[in-house]
């Protein structure tokens, strides 16, 4: 039986490629945003930070993987709440400076166990009929 790259690989391992390495613009903090969409619907699940490894190990196992600047470590979503991301796509902005995932949400994507991190504290509703 062949294991899948989650079985060998951990995230502080992950490499990117040089061709891709090249075109992020990581910050000083060697970090990219990384915003994330649900599949189908485009709703805005959360916004986390990636460091190369954790962008590499997402693309690798297509788990979404980000680094924890307060603790200062990787998270894979979903290894400690189940709430898992399948990611379905990867996209850079034109600036190369922000990850666009598209992912496959099982369970809230938010810490809190809510389905998007962004529906609790609204400081500008659409007007009537705008929607």
């Amino acid at each position: 039986m062949v294991e899948s790259p989650q079985n060998q690989l951990r995230p502080e391992e992950a490499e990117l490629p040089t061709g891709i390495r090249d075109r992020v613009r990581f910050t000083d903090a060697g970090l990219v945003p990384a915003i994330v969409q649900a599949a189908g619907t485009g709703e805005v699940l959360m916004m986390a930070w990636m460091d190369d490894r954790a962008l590499a190990y997402t693309l690798a196992t297509r788990q979404g993987t980000y680094y924890s600047r307060s603790r200062q470590e990787y998270w894979v979503k979903g290894l400690t709440s189940g709430n898992t991301q399948h990611v379905t796509e990867v996209r850079l902005d034109c600036d190369g400076d922000t990850v666009l995932m598209i992912v496959e949400q099982r369970g809230g994507a938010c810490h809190t166990g809510d389905r998007t991190c962004f529906d609790s504290d609204v400081l500008l509703a659409p007007e009537e009929g705008e929607r």
